[in-house]
């Protein structure tokens, strides 16, 4: 099983795991408890956080060598510290001073999809991925970074997704933290790939050679005023690069599952279409449709259901607990997974159906049934901006195009830091 779960940890669940459950085995030297009921989870990520607050060491170990102690891997002082100055920066109030990032990577990207001849066979995956990082490069560096810097991101990180382990097996056996990863030659080209954009971005705006306003620089002028903070230049790039990755994989993902799920479902792509006219006629959707846009949002939730970015949140018990029935120990591994969260058939009808309309006229799911950016105290800062983003670039591109699946191929999800179609999506681009 543990080798299983090092290639695809979705694999390992069968029927039972999809009900309202929680189990427990031991895996090698650690008590291993997956939480798959709506008040356990809320008791994990809310009531008992400061139990449950520190993520795996599997993430971490993963993780550092990209993001150092970046808010979505740090966790006690650092975490309490910044997590303040973070929320803020991305917070739903500052969406007017980004969204033009979405507007016009996207349509820059119309202009680009247009030109392509009939019959082009493209990865959906990696043009969102280019997509998502034009938009997130611009608004946290105020910088264009461009098609060639935005694919190094995306090869990089898929890369590197590539060569982690879903699992730290050191930590199973009983090891407190686990171990590092091996920093082989692959390993080192795919961080590499990443960091010299992120980083030469980075070093760009702290110069003064990158246009103000951007994220970044709303970091510099607070660490300014607050120089409590303690955010040199290394912690400055380490938040800068946490928001980039965080901002950048998880939209793309969801953006590139939509197009999955609406060519699957040519119903719903009508309607979505049918609403996008009516709304914003042949003008480019912008942030002021995005509250009217209701069926496009509830297609994103719904994605973001059937196929949320983080399918695995893991959590160590810092002391002894007891989760429902079973008695935690110090140092166990809690997984709470969305993905079978999502799809319990206890909660959900028609759970593994894709049916946008579940998620309007004021439908709210059972509370911590639903949970794609995570809950409590940790749950994503950035949630309003890439719900935003998604909403907003998929009415953008579906009011010009519509995405269809290369016939033949299977798609299969994979788990690895994220949840992506393996392999990518092929995919063609017809104009509307």
């Amino acid at each position: 099983m543990l080798l299983l779960v090092r290639k695809d940890y979705l694999s390992v669940f069968r029927k039972n795991d999809y009900r309202s459950r929680i189990s427990q085995m031991r895996g090698l030297g650690r008590q291993l408890v997956v939480v798959n009921v709506p008040e356990q989870v809320k008791y994990v990520l809310a009531t008992r956080n400061d139990n449950f607050e520190r993520k795996s060491p599997a993430m971490r170990r993963a993780l550092e060598y990209l993001l150092g102690d970046g808010l979505f891997i740090s966790d006690g002082e650092t975490w309490k510290r910044r997590r303040p100055l973070v929320s803020d920066i991305v917070h739903k109030n500052r969406l007017p001073d980004f969204a033009h990032h979405m507007e016009e990577s996207t349509l820059d990207l119309v202009k680009r999809w247009s030109l392509l001849p009939a019959g082009t066979v493209i990865d959906g995956l990696a043009e969102m991925g280019g997509l998502t990082a034009e938009i997130i490069a611009r608004a946290v560096f105020g910088d264009k970074i461009g098609p060639n810097d935005a694919g190094e991101i995306v090869e990089g990180f898929n890369s590197f997704q590539g060569l982690v382990d879903n699992v730290n097996l050191a930590y199973v056996a009983g090891f407190d933290n686990g171990i590092p990863l091996l920093k082989t030659p692959r390993l080192k080209r795919a961080i590499t790939r990443v960091r010299t954009v992120i980083d030469r971005v980075a070093s760009n705006h702290l110069e003064g050679k990158a246009q103000d306003g951007s994220m970044l620089d709303l970091l510099v002028r607070r660490q300014q005023k607050n120089p409590e903070l303690g955010l040199d230049l290394r912690a400055l790039r380490n938040e800068a690069a946490t928001i980039f990755m965080a901002g950048q994989e998880t939209t793309a993902a969801t953006l590139t599952w939509a197009w999955y799920l609406l060519a699957n479902a040519p119903w719903a792509e009508d309607a979505l279409h049918a609403e996008i006219e009516r709304v914003c006629g042949h003008t480019p959707p912008t942030l002021a449709d995005v509250p009217k846009l209701e069926y496009c949002r509830a297609v994103i939730e719904e994605t973001l259901r059937l196929y949320p970015p983080v399918p695995l949140l893991g959590r160590q018990a810092r002391d002894a607990d007891r989760i429902g029935d079973i008695d935690v120990i110090p140092s166990a591994l809690i997984t709470i997974s969305p993905w079978l969260l999502h799809r319990n058939t206890d909660i959900w009808n028609k759970p593994n159906h894709f049916i946008p309309e579940r998620f309007l006229g004021g439908f709210r799911p059972v509370p911590y049934s639903y949970i794609p950016f995570a809950s409590g105290p940790r749950i994503c800062a950035g949630l309003q901006f890439g719900l935003t983003e998604s909403i907003l670039c998929l009415a953008i591109l579906a009011q010009r195009f519509k995405v269809r699946l290369v016939p033949g191929i299977a798609v299969r999800p994979a788990s690895r830091l994220t949840l992506r179609p393996m392999g990518g999506l092929p995919v063609t681009i017809h104009p509307r």
